[in-house]
């Protein structure tokens, strides 16, 4: 007798389709590294031959269905494929039992990988390891700590508590990890993502800066540093009569203490190391990551200023400068700093760039000072000791009707504000000095997730100006709304302290923060949103996740997988010759536009990368995390393209990473399959880049 219905877990009763199973079955086949061809579609129907004889007297569920599955795949020999079949079932089982302990309600709506990341990393736990929240206590925990800041204000903790958790469990808007790790948990300590520490030239003050440091990871934070202002190697150091070892030495601290703290085990270190182009020791600087295992806790970059890029382009030479004294004592032709910068670049994905004059002219306060360093991934460009709190609105779910939903992104936006402006007077910082430059400027950071899913389910290819054009209007319209509200927060609240010396006070009547957007890599947070990260492209279409207790998932792009679906392209063998590159371009049968639109970050050429990121810069105030991502092929005079196009298109600073350039990495393509570390979610493919 043919199966015609099936018993869901949930008790539902409906129509019994074959292919679901034979789609199941795929994604095993395909886990395990073996040709698919057609051994999917004979389990099934071997599959459906047991159930058909086996359940004549009752309604057949999904776990008989399972069982049978794994079963069958045992007595056909593919062993392999059962366990990879059974592991992922048990993944699942494993969700939903939690679901059911702890009463977790439809929102949040999480993806496997999103619980395995939340319950490693971001779920409160007792002394032994044991969960002690769920996903959706830890939003309402993090939501009711926020605003309690309203009774500063007169406001309703209650309404406010109720706007923050509505925002993040229905994954609309996430703050950064630390704020989520640690708001609520008793003292909240270090809730910001960002922050940037001086280095002086002095023994005491360079170990001063390591202790700081330490302190911030603790609490899940990265930090940025200017090591330009140290003497250089060989230097005079009169109160020993000795000589200078020079920032790299110093910098080997840094790393080393990085990596014993660990960031509390909840994730590993992140810093920015930034030397001048004027700097005596700057040709070691440029090429110290070309060496293997060298500051491995460390991005570089490299500031160069409008002058430098004036005598790049004029061929002409350009002073070194001691910072002791102030005095030349080398001269170097700019364009051989230049070439060899681009070099080092090709070949480790270090040094980037810091257009420091660009982001000088948008430095909201001058007179307080000038503006030196950025986080770990360049988003935040701070002055000394600031640290900023981010956040990231999920652009897919601000759609409706097949265009971007304007209202529902404009009111997230205020909610996020609000918000972002709470968790600076909720933090509890490690240094007084923080506090102090913090909330006299009180800088925030609201940026954007999910804009390539945003683009597909737009039928917009990512490399079109259709699209750029997109990016900047939906960023613009995000900047404008961000300020309207910091307006209304600053003429309820009070303007940020330093409002009066600041270029606002200009134009506005009031403004709560100096700095209101910034678009950060997101990296943890968007895999929680399941959408991609930042403005970054697909990674891959396709792909292999190893998480985080050792098992693999296999995950294929939800809207690839339906749109193949009802177009009737979708089959295993499609799957296998995905996931062994993560691109569809060099793939027979799939239609073209479905190829425009699912392009991953390798297939698009480095100026649409560049491109996209200048269009976004033109409405942040802070800067734009983007890696220009290059294929292993890639040629240096295409990096030196993109250095070149990202200072005439404005951009702040730039990264570039041509696949396989540093030994280890949290995004291989191989043999058998592209495959991606538990929290890669797109973007620098560096085991450096974790927010």
């Amino acid at each position: 007798m043919a199966i015609s219905e099936i018993k869901k877990r949930d008790g539902r009763i409906v129509k019994f389709e074959q292919k679901k199973i034979t789609d199941a079955i795929h994604k095993a086949f395909v886990a395990v590294h073996l040709k698919e061809d057609k051994k999917a579609k004979k389990v099934s129907d071997s599959v459906v031959k047991v159930l058909e004889k086996r359940f004549k007297e009752r309604l057949i569920t999904v776990e008989d269905v399972q069982d049978v599955v794994i079963e069958v795949l045992r007595k056909k020999g593919f062993k392999k494929v059962a366990d990879e079949y059974e592991d992922y079932r048990k993944k699942k089982h494993e969700i939903r039992k939690l679901k059911k302990t702890f009463g977790i309600h439809p929102e949040p709506k999480l993806t496997v990988n999103a619980l395995e990341v939340l319950m490693k990393r971001y779920l409160l736990k007792d002394d032994k390891g044991r969960i002690l929240e769920t996903p959706e206590q830890m939003f309402r925990r993090v939501a009711k700590a926020i605003a309690e800041v309203e009774r500063n204000y007169g406001g309703n903790p209650l309404e406010a508590a109720e706007q923050f958790y509505q925002a993040m469990s229905k994954l609309e808007f996430l703050p950064n990890s630390p704020t989520l790790f640690n708001a609520g948990t008793g003292t909240n300590f270090c809730l910001s993502a960002c922050y940037i520490l001086p280095v002086p030239d002095s023994l005491e003050g360079i170990f001063e800066a390591v202790k700081n440091m330490t302190l911030i990871e603790q609490g899940g934070g990265g930090v940025g540093f200017d090591f330009s202002k140290l003497r250089p190697k060989g230097d005079i150091v009169r109160s020993t009569h000795g000589v200078a070892s020079g920032p790299i030495s110093f910098m080997r601290v840094f790393d080393t203490a990085t990596e014993v703290i660990k960031q509390g085990g909840r994730r590993r270190g992140a810093l920015m190391g930034i030397l001048r182009e004027d700097h005596p020791d700057i040709l070691e600087f440029i090429k110290i990551k070309s060496k293997e295992n060298i500051l491995t806790n460390f991005n570089l970059s490299v500031v160069v200023t409008d002058e430098f890029m004036k005598a790049v382009n004029n061929n002409k030479e350009y002073g070194l400068i001691n910072p002791r004294n102030g005095e030349v004592v080398k001269t170097l032709k700019a364009r051989k700093v230049w070439n060899l910068i681009i070099e080092s670049a090709w070949k480790s994905g270090d040094p980037g760039l810091l257009f420091i004059d660009e982001i000088n002219r948008h430095n909201p306060t001058p007179q307080i000072g000038r503006i030196e360093a950025t986080n770990p991934c360049g988003e935040f460009v701070g002055l000394p000791y600031e640290s900023c709190n981010l956040g990231s609105i999920n652009l897919s779910k601000m759609i409706k009707n097949n265009d971007v939903d304007w209202e529902k992104l404009r009111e997230t936006v205020h909610v996020a504000v609000h918000f972002l402006d709470n968790v600076i007077d909720a933090n509890y910082y490690p240094l007084k000095e923080i506090e102090s430059i913090t909330k006299g400027n009180r800088k925030i950071g609201l940026g954007v997730m999910g804009f390539a899913d945003m683009l597909i389910r737009l039928n917009m290819p990512y490399d079109s100006d259709k699209a750029l054009r997109l990016g900047e209007k939906i960023m613009k319209f995000i900047s404008e709304e961000a300020r309207k509200k910091s307006e209304e927060l600053g003429l309820r609240r009070g303007s940020f302290p330093n409002f009066d010396k600041s270029t606002l006070k200009n134009n506005n009547k009031a403004m709560r923060n100096a700095t209101v957007t910034t678009i950060a890599p997101t990296g943890s947070i968007s895999i929680i949103a399941g959408c991609s990260s930042g403005i970054e492209p697909l990674f891959a279409v396709s792909f292999m996740r190893n998480v985080l207790e050792g098992t693999r998932l296999f995950e294929v792009n939800p809207y690839f997988e339906r749109i193949a679906k009802d177009r009737g392209f979708y089959s295993g063998k499609l799957l296998e010759k995905i996931a062994k590159h993560g691109s569809i371009q060099k793939i027979k049968g799939i239609p073209k536009d479905i190829k425009e639109i699912f392009v991953t970050a390798l297939d698009i050429k480095p100026e649409w990368h560049v491109r996209m990121q200048a269009s976004f810069q033109k409405h942040v105030d802070n800067a734009v995390s983007k890696t220009i991502n290059l294929p292993n092929n890639a040629t240096k005079n295409e990096v030196k393209n993109a250095f070149e196009l990202a200072f005439k298109l404005k951009c702040k600073g730039i990264t570039v990473y041509r696949y396989g350039c540093k030994p280890q990495q949290v995004l291989y393509v191989g043999d058998k399959h592209i495959t991606a570390e538990p929290e890669y979610s797109g973007g620098c493919p560096s085991s450096v880049c974790p927010f």
